[in-house]
């Protein structure tokens, strides 16, 4: 075998020089010119020969100037070709420089040349060439004005028709020698090809797959229906605001909503702690679009610098928050500026049912660390720099023909205009920015070539592009597309990462269907709400990110969004163009609705534009010629339009065929019809053009194959895992061996067609990382295996979870390619109903991996109502219910499109053929094999049905449906879990195809079950699917298939599921022998129930005998029954059909509890605990007269729970007897200490003392007095908010434990039911929002009792045990449940993040405690405007358990007009508190102390409460020893023996005790864990509001028996009353202050200095010194005092104020702010506004220490304050030394302007008043004058001096001179002018 290739001649090469040629053909390169190559094995039709030619240099690389390849599929078959074609060059796009070269091809046989099919095109003797059909041009030839013949040299493009651009290099293929099955009827010349060419025989390819594929089970679409969501965020405190002494104001902007702070002084880190509720009811999409933006702003000037962020991080974030970070502001005119300060906040997103959970609170020194708590998710860092975002739009195609506006229509009637209606332009959104392209006029296919430039920080933390087209009209624009991008899955972060790059490429939009109607009902479609129900547009963009370098000079510095003009690009860069090809088949349209039964109906496909009947019609005028040419610029354009069946071609076109013939439907039953597609199935086929990128879909595929086997793994060993069947871990690995081997055989497969045309940036990069994931998901996979064991498999499913997680986010594809396949129902021309199919699960390929999990199988297809139409009950019903075959691939692979169809069919072909269509594909199918089946549905029960009737339950039946086929159940009327028993025969069901293929593949079943309604048609309730186990005629009917088992089926109603369906199916052929040869069915043997058939014996479960005691307690909170008071209500208990009634409660009012405690009933239940039925509670109201009203009832849907299991004897640590209740962990987020003796503590306290002295350092303070210690320095010892304090409290640790719960004490410890159980009780229709949020509206009140089931006869040993009492049964020791009186004490400790109630974003709660009559309204205390207000409060209410036992702690909203508002209430059962064995009556103190703030508040002690917990338990008393010893049980603890009181030290057993109680779960048989003294955290909801929290209130419940001896009184815990200090602050003197001013009359630097202080939050209270003026040298001398008095809360660290907010306000508001002093200094001016110099802020809690003198008072102690020792004021209470003051520069750096000498004096207000000093230099205590340099008077008071000292002091030297010679110039004068006098004189001589 041998390939020759000659190459002849290269023409039109521009320029001069040496040129090469290199011919590459399976890697193999030659530079001669002839090439031969010996071919070992067979040439591969798909194998590509590559031609490159170069100019030659001698001394530099070789340049490329073209290359041509081609597929040898020609050559393969014909054995000879010769060809000229034009060269391409790097970029893909044609050259003028042509190559002409002949290929000759020998095989061994001879066998090339033989063609097939007619796949590819005849080359015919005389060199003319004849489309055998016009399927590469898609258009009427005659239109083209051209003949469709034309000569070989003409069509130098006919050979693009098989060049495949860059393809894979075939050498891959012989490397791996891959074994490819191929599907063929006919074919001869196609075998496997294996690296040694052996031919080996065909595998048959419905031997390798099943031929149907799994149904997708939800119906209902989510997306698009709207939800609640609520947003609140704190704005704590800005830091490091660029601009000095600004005032500035935050404003949070979510939407159009907007929100602003209050203004804080002159500050450049405002302290503000406000927080903002917004509300919105918008659908998820919609959210996800909000950006959170946060500004601050300056009331004068407003500079703006924000922080945008958007809510998809926050949905994507696990915990939906962020808590207390720093978010960054920049400006958004300037990028080059850099961080502009930053915002402390908590931002939370929370929707229906989330709740917010606070996290620890760290330090607050942590908190400061800026650059460590960014406000960022995860995995975006810290520095993050500037980028634009490039958005290429280069133009769409189509557009529908939008004439929606009305005018069009008019004008188009009027003037007759035919322009195309639509005006289009492209919109992105992007981080809260739009920009958009021109708009294109009257234009079907415009063409922009435009991109939008964004500006946005690097990573971005909006992770969405929504990306629209519009059509733009006077009136509105309306949206045509949108799609969005998700940058997550176009970059990759990591350290082999790429920036989000996207295309080229093509993206699909889809949204309402084309029907031309002036209002489209589904235009929320179009704007990317819901799923799309028709193809759009599609729209060619591509996405390039570049990272700014911000230092440059030439970068625009603005984040305005820019639109520029792009080059256009070449029509192959987004792949080459192929013809596809969809087959597909309806083999059964059934289960068709009845509203539309009537009329006829037919189905139309479409894909793309193809196939649609009303845009698919416009032809295109001259695509022949083009696609012939080649060179044209729109050739696709015109190739998206499709012809359509009714356009004959006069030269026999083969036609598409996209529509079913219309056919009148048959009645199934009478709710449903079917089609009668008996032996005739239509058929639909459809060609198409698109870029070939199937590679894009072939990885999806193989990944999307890999996520669904895993995906079914992990639920086999959840359902192992579940059942407790065997070796769940032996699955697992299995699990993960597949994925190894699944991750194995992408690499080896997705790395082929590297160099397929069209490949973008983004196909190579995430090929890469995705090879990269898939080498690390095998290797972890590898591992994991070997680490899988029994008991580790609970966490290796999470790691194998988040593998799914992984794979399904990679597989899914973010550049488009083939649009998605829809299929359309249509009724009387009307479009009804529609199913959507993506076009990878359809699409063909060679290798089985790739191939679309639906490709070439028999899909079941549920058609649904488009758009809004598919919510609530509408979208639950099925409008038909298709079986369908589809195929979509190249055409040139079209010959295996029929393999996948059920065998044993002939193909009718069109009347139409013309002479050369041996290929026609069919139009319809018939099939001559059919085989007849009884199908056997043995349907067993239902469970936990949704609640269809008013009552609160359902009259369920259930309707099968097999082919078109149905049959009912019998109705049960008044049950949520019916059990039918019964079986139901479909005889003679004829299903078509080959019986083997049957038996391994039988068409689904559909169950729906509905509840009957006396008045109208049965209302829904759920549906399933399920396959029966088929028998053939000539198989066995016995093990192990058959009988079959019982299986759970789960039912499911929209999106949610509705219960399941126990049930099993059966599918028997009838043979020869007929029915007789079926195994017998048992006739009914129920006479009552007249004919209907029982599930037979081997299939029904087998049963034991069990008894179930029920424990009658009591019945609480009925709520009325039509207006009716319940009076004398009794409970029904019913299971399997056997049942207890409980006593009656004779008046409900006076006790609900019932007076029989425990009664039983035995019945017959399947041994396999799974199968058991639900148990009905229901409740009935007897009335007078004999009359049962129905009040509620309850299924408990799994028994599991109450099977009793015997104590174990053997093991030591067990939680409770009788019941299996799970014992309750203790959660480690809270904090305990064990109890140490005082003595300890002291040694801790000294040796604390040393270790201080040793440092050299003065003791800071003596200890915390103890007397200064109460409840709270408890509480903020145990909390984990201040960390800081803990280390001031920590010795009280030892002595104290308080566990501050994060939740409600009832998640912490299973909702109190370890033994007495609350079942609530439901009446009225279940709510059919998401999740079942309506619920709560159905429950009409709670069953208190228990069960308890166990197989009988039970072992003697558990009866004989020593006061075993027969009449309770398993509930021994139970307490009675008569009335009881109680004493409830309720602390309200602090509400946080309350829900805003008032227009200022404010509220003014107070708490509202209600208890059956008991109602206790605090309105007088409210505290105003705060949204987190420490109540500190407790109330005392007696109650009677259980009348009143269900405890309300509201919060409302006081307004001064007007009722309250509540904000939101919680609601706790205190009777299932009480009873419980956790003892939740009163927390279980740390300590035993007689005194003080730690008393013991239980009425009983330590050693009464153990003892009576041994004598309930049946253990011996506790006995104490010598030396703090106890034994209890066996086990001996240790503790303390000594307590000290006022009588000094003596012995005790109560520490001892208290050590048992503390570690009473480790007790075996009795113990569990004891409730310790807390603080419970609960969620406050609103009723208007379902599952959204309000806020949370932290409390805490004690309940006193009112028999027991009376409780001390309540501890104190009203808030703390905030501490007056008094601070005093000297300024001494500053130095080296920058000097502002010029000298007046010198010119000289100098400034008229004063300091200015505050301390934060009392801005009001500026104090400033007097002026020291003319400093020359930046020295001042002030000696002046600044006196702040200020009240301080040291537990919290906060400087409380209390002040009006405005003039209006009714009372004063009470703010908490940090105590921080801040210091300025000024240059005064007489004339225009002083300047400021710069300050200093000193945190009076953290400070760093002054510098002893002013040399060593540098910069660095505000830029290293966190690594510099800081000390505190309330500590150290006096300190002196120098602070420097900063300012920023303007390159935003900070810079000293001075250095100040202060000294800080801290005093008690007492103190203060004993001590008084004035202000200033004032009595009394006053401060000397500071010793100025004289300079510093006034200049206009003492002129002379000021003179003197200016003048004289700089320039007397120059004075002296300038006398000097003035004088010498006078005696001059005097001297000539007195000369000539003289001279007289003397001539004269006078």
């Amino acid at each position: 075998m041998a390939l020759l290739v000659h190459l002849k001649k290269v023409s039109f090469l521009r320029g001069k020089g040496d040129r090469i040629a290199k011919v590459t053909f399976r890697g193999t390169e030659s530079l001669t010119a002839t090439f031969r190559w010996p071919t070992g094995s067979k040439l591969d039709g798909n194998e590509i020969l590559e031609v490159q030619v170069l100019n030659y240099s001698k001394v530099f690389t070789n340049r490329l100037v073209g290359t041509f390849q081609m597929v040898l599929q020609k050559v393969a078959q014909d054995g000879h070709l010769e060809l000229t074609d034009t060269l391409v060059d790097d970029n893909n796009t044609a050259t003028k420089t042509s190559v002409t070269i002949e290929i000759k091809y020998q095989t061994l046989d001879g066998s090339a040349g033989m063609w097939s099919d007619g796949e590819f095109l005849d080359v015919p003797e005389d060199g003319t060439f004849s489309f055998e059909t016009d399927s590469l041009l898609s258009g009427q030839s005659h239109s083209s004005g051209m003949s469709a013949k034309r000569s070989l040299q003409a069509g130098k493009g006919v050979f693009s028709a098989m060049k495949l651009g860059k393809m894979k290099s075939s050498k891959d293929d012989h490397r791996r020698g891959e074994v490819r099955t191929h599907c063929t009827h006919t074919d001869t010349h196609d075998t496997l090809k294996l690296g040694v060419g052996l031919r080996c025989p065909l595998v048959e390819c419905f031997v390798l797959h099943s031929h149907r594929s799994k149904p997708d089970i939800k119906m209902e679409p989510s997306a698009g229906r709207p939800v609640d969501y609520q947003i609140s965020i704190t704005v704590i405190e800005a830091r490091q605001l660029v601009g000095l002494n600004m005032d500035p104001v935050v404003c949070v902007e979510i939407g159009d909503d907007k929100k602003y702070t209050s203004m804080k002084e002159s500050t450049n880190c405002p302290y503000y702690n406000e927080y903002f509720v917004f509300d919105f009811h918008v659908p998820p999409d919609v959210m996800f679009d909000k950006i959170i933006k946060l500004s601050v702003m300056q009331l004068r000037n407003l500079p703006l610098y924000n922080y945008s962020e958007n809510e998809f991080e926050y949905l994507h974030n696990p915990s939906h928050q962020f808590y207390h970070k720093w978010a960054m502001m920049s400006d958004p005119d300037d990028i080059t500026a850099g961080c502009k300060g930053y915002i402390k906040c908590d931002i939370a997103v929370v929707g229906k049912g989330d709740t917010i959970k606070t996290p620890h609170k760290a330090n607050e020194t942590d908190e400061d660390d800026i650059e460590g708590n960014l406000l960022l998710p995860e995995g975006v860092p810290v520095e993050r720099q500037w980028a634009r975002f490039y958005v290429k739009i280069y133009r769409a195609e189509g557009l529908p023909k939008m004439n929606t506006n009305i005018m069009a229509n008019v004008k188009k009637a009027f003037i007759g205009e035919s322009r195309d209606l639509v005006d289009p332009y492209v919109q992105v959104q992007f981080a809260g920015q739009k920009g958009k392209t021109t708009v294109q006029k009257s234009s079907y296919e415009p063409i922009w070539n435009e991109q939008i430039i964004f500006t946005e920080m690097f990573p971005p933390l909006c992770k969405r592009m929504k990306v629209q087209i519009r059509d733009s009209d006077k009136v509105n624009d309306v949206a045509i597309g949108t799609h969005f991008i998700d940058l997550r899955k176009i970059c990759n972060e990591g350290d082999k990462g790429f920036l989000p790059t996207m295309g080229p490429a093509w993206v699909n939009m889809y949204g309402s269907t084309r029907q031309y109607t002036l209002m489209d009902e589904h235009q929320d479609l179009n704007e990317g709400l819901g799923e799309g129900v028709s193809f759009r547009a599609r729209l060619l963009v591509s996405v390039a990110v570049e990272i700014l370098d911000t230092t440059s000079t030439e970068i625009v510095s603005s984040t305005e969004v820019q639109v520029e003009s792009v080059s256009n690009i070449s029509e192959s860069a987004t792949g080459k163009i192929e013809e596809f090809f969809l087959f597909g088949s309806f083999l059964e349209a059934t289960m068709i609705d009845r509203k539309i039964g009537d009329k006829s109906i037919s189905f139309e496909v479409t894909i793309g534009n193809y196939g649609n009947q009303i845009d698919g019609v416009s032809k295109p005028s001259s695509a022949k010629k083009r696609k012939k040419d080649g060179e044209s610029e729109e050739e696709e354009s015109d190739l998206i339009q499709n012809s359509s069946e009714d356009e004959a071609e006069e030269e026999g076109e083969l036609l598409s065929v996209s529509s079913t013939p219309p056919l009148k439907p048959f009645i199934t039953d009478r709710n449903y019809f079917h089609l009668p597609y008996f032996e005739k199935k239509p058929c639909i086929y459809i060609k198409s053009w698109w870029q070939d990128q199937r590679r894009r879909l072939y990885n999806s595929n193989i990944m999307d194959k890999m996520a669904d086997k895993l995906e079914e793994g992990l639920n086999d060993v959840q359902e192992i895992i579940k059942t407790e069947t065997a070796f769940p871990e032996r699955r697992l690995r299995g699990v993960l061996e597949e994925l190894g081997a699944g991750c194995n055989r992408f690499m080896a497969l997705a790395n082929k067609d590297m160099n397929q045309a069209g490949r973008t940036r983004l196909d190579r990069e995430r090929l890469k990382s995705c090879m990269r994931e898939m080498d690390s998901m095998g290797q972890q996979a590898k591992q994991l295996r070997t680490q899988v064991k029994r008991n580790t498999i609970k966490e290796k499913l999470k790691l194998v979870q988040n593998f799914l997680q992984r794979l399904r986010f990679l597989a899914d594809e973010p550049q488009h390619s083939i649009p998605d396949i829809f299929i359309w129902m249509m009724s009387n021309n009307k479009r009804v109903a529609y199913a959507r199919i993506p076009s990878k699960d359809i699409l063909y390929s060679i290798v089985d991996e790739e191939t679309g999990k639906d490709c070439g199988k028999v899909k079941a297809a549920f058609l649904r109502l488009p758009g809004k139409k598919g919510f609530g009950p509408a979208g639950w019903t099925v409008q038909a219910k298709l079986e369908l075959y589809l195929w979509l691939g190249l055409n040139k692979q079209r010959k295996d499109f029929l393999c996948g169809l059920p065998n044993g069919f002939e193909e009718t072909k069109a009347a139409r053929t013309g002479p050369g269509l041996q290929s026609v594909p069919p139009i319809s199918l018939v099939y001559n094999m059919k085989q007849v089946f009884q199908l056997r549905a043995h349907m067993y029960q239902a469970r936990s049905l949704f609640a269809a009737d008013s009552s609160g339950l359902s009259d369920p039946f259930a309707r099968v449906f097999f082919s078109s086929h149905s049959q009912v159940t019998e109705v049960l009327s008044e049950t949520l879990c019916p059990t039918w028993d019964q079986l139901l025969v479909f005889d003679d069901v004829e299903l078509f195809g080959e019986a083997s293929e049957l038996r391994d593949d039988p068409p689904i079943i559909v169950v729906e079950i509905y509840d009957q309604d006396t008045v109208g048609k049965a209302e829904f309730i759920g549906r399933a699917f399920a396959k029966p186990i088929t028998k053939m005629c000539d198989e066995h009917y016995g093990p192990p298939r058959f009988p079959p088992q019982l299986e759970y089926y789960q039912l499911y109603r929209g999106n949610n599921t509705a219960g399941d369906l126990l049930a099993a199916f059966e599918l028997l052929q009838i043979g020869q022998a007929g029915k007789a040869g079926l195994p017998p069915i048992d006739g009914p043997t129920d006479p009552e129930r007249g004919p209907i058939l029982p599930v037979p014996l081997g299939i029904r479960p087998v049963l034991s005998r069990y008894r179930i005691e029920v424990l009658f307690w009591g019945l609480r909170g009925l709520k009325r029954v039509n207006l009716a008071l319940v009076d004398r209500p009794r409970v029904d208990i019913e299971c399997a059909g056997r049942g207890v009634q409980s006593a009656l409660i004779q008046n409900y009012k006076k006790n609900p509890n019932f007076s029989c405690l425990v009664k039983w009933f035995e019945v017959d239940l399947p041994e396999n605990e799974l199968l058991h039925p639900p148990l009905n509670i229901r409740v009935v109201d007897c009335r007078a007269f004999g009359r049962y009203t129905l009040v509620g009832s309850h299924a408990v849907t799994s028994l599991r729970r109450f099977i009793y299991s015997p104590p174990d004897k053997t093991s030591n640590n067990w939680a409770s007897a009788g019941t299996s209740f799970s014992a309750v962990s203790r959660q480690p987020n809270m904090i305990s200490a064990d109890i140490f003796n005082k003595k300890e503590v002291e040694n801790e306290k000294d040796k604390r003392k040393k270790k201080k002295k040793k440092k050299g350092e003065a003791e800071e303070e003596e200890e915390t007095d103890e007397s200064t210690l109460d409840w709270w320095s408890k509480y903020f010892a145990s909390i984990e908010t201040h960390m800081e304090v803990r280390a001031l409290y920590s010795h009280l640790l030892l002595t104290c434990g308080w566990w501050v719960y994060n939740q409600e004490l009832e998640d912490e410890y299973g909702n109190f039911e370890d033994w007495l159980h609350t079942f609530n009780l439901y009446r009225g229709k279940a709510g059919d929002d998401d999740e079942r949020a309506l619920d709560d509206d159905r429950i009409v009140g709670r069953f208190k009792g228990s069960l308890c089931m166990y197989k009988v006869p039970l072992s003697e040993e558990i009866t004989r045990d020593a006061g075993f009492d027969p009449n309770m049964g398993m509930f021994q020791s139970i307490p009675h449940n008569d009335p009881i009186n109680v004493l409830v004490r309720v602390y309200v400790v602090r509400a946080t993040d309350l829900h805003p109630a008032d227009i200022n974003g404010k509220a003014d709660p107070y708490v509202v405690i209600k208890l059956g009559k008991s109602d206790f309204r605090d309105k007088e205390n409210y505290i105003s405007k705060q949204l987190n207000p420490v109540f500190g409060k407790s109330f005392d209410i007696e109650a009677t358990f259980p009348m009143e036992s269900m405890l309300t702690v509201s919060v409302y909203d006081w307004d001064l007009v007007g009722t309250d508002d509540l904000i939101g209430e919680t609601k706790i059962d205190l009777e299932n508190r009480f009873y419980s064995k956790h003892r939740a009556t009163c927390g279980i103190s740390s300590t035993y102390s007689v005194n003080g703030y730690n008393v013991w508040r239980d009425p009983m002690k330590p050693s009464q409460i153990l003892a009576k917990l041994c004598k309930e338990g049946k253990l011996e008393a506790p006995q104490y020893g010598p030396g703090g010893k106890v034994k209890v049980a066996n086990r001996i603890f240790f503790g303390a023996a000594e307590i000290e009181d006022e009588s000094g030290r003596r012995q005790t057993e109560e520490h001892l005790a208290l050590t048992v109680l503390r570690h009473w779960e480790e007790i075996p048989r009795v113990g569990c864990p004891l409730i310790p003294e807390h603080v419970e955290t609960r969620p406050l909801l609103n009723p208007d509001k379902p599952g959204i929290e309000q806020g949370r209130i932290e409390m805490w419940v004690d309940m006193f028996s009112m028999d027991m001896p009376a409780p001390g009184p309540a501890i104190d815990i009203s808030p703390r009353k905030p501490k007056s200090f008094e601070l005093r602050v000297i300024i001494w003197n500053t130095d080296d202050v920058i000097l502002e001013d010029d000298g007046f009359m010198t010119g000289e630097k100098m400034s008229d200095i004063y300091v200015r202080g505050w301390l934060k939050g009392q801005q009001e209270d500026k104090q400033d010194t007097d002026v020291h003026y003319h400093s020359l040298t930046g020295e001042g001398n002030f000696n002046w005092r600044f006196v702040y008095p200020f009240e301080y809360l040291m537990a919290e660290e906060k400087i409380v104020i209390s002040k009006k907010e405005s003039m209006f306000s009714w009372d004063e508001t009470e703010y908490k702010i940090p105590a921080r002093l801040t210091l300025q200094v000024w240059d005064a001016d007489h004339f225009s506004a002083d300047d400021f110099l710069g300050a200093i802020e000193l945190d009076l809690n953290r400070f760093p220490r002054g510098a002893k003198t002013a040399k060593q008072c540098s910069i660095n102690m505000v830029r290293k304050e966190l690594q510099l020792p800081t000390i505190s004021i309330f500590k150290q209470k006096r300190v002196k030394g120098w602070w420097p003051f900063v300012a920023r520069d303007e390159n935003d750096e900070i810079e000293l302007t001075g250095k100040v000498e202060a000294e800080l004096h801290l005093m008690t207000a007492e103190e203060a008043e004993k001590s008084p000093v004035g202000l200033g230099r004032n009595e009394p205590d006053p401060l000397e004058k500071p010793n100025r340099p004289d300079t510093s008077l006034m200049w206009f008071l003492s002129p002379l001096r000021s003179i003197r000292y200016f003048i004289w002091h700089n320039y007397r030297w120059l004075i002296l001179k300038i006398l000097g010679l003035a004088l010498l110039l006078l005696m001059l004068g005097v001297f000539l002018y007195s000369l000539p006098g003289y001279l007289v004189k003397k001539m004269i001589g006078a």
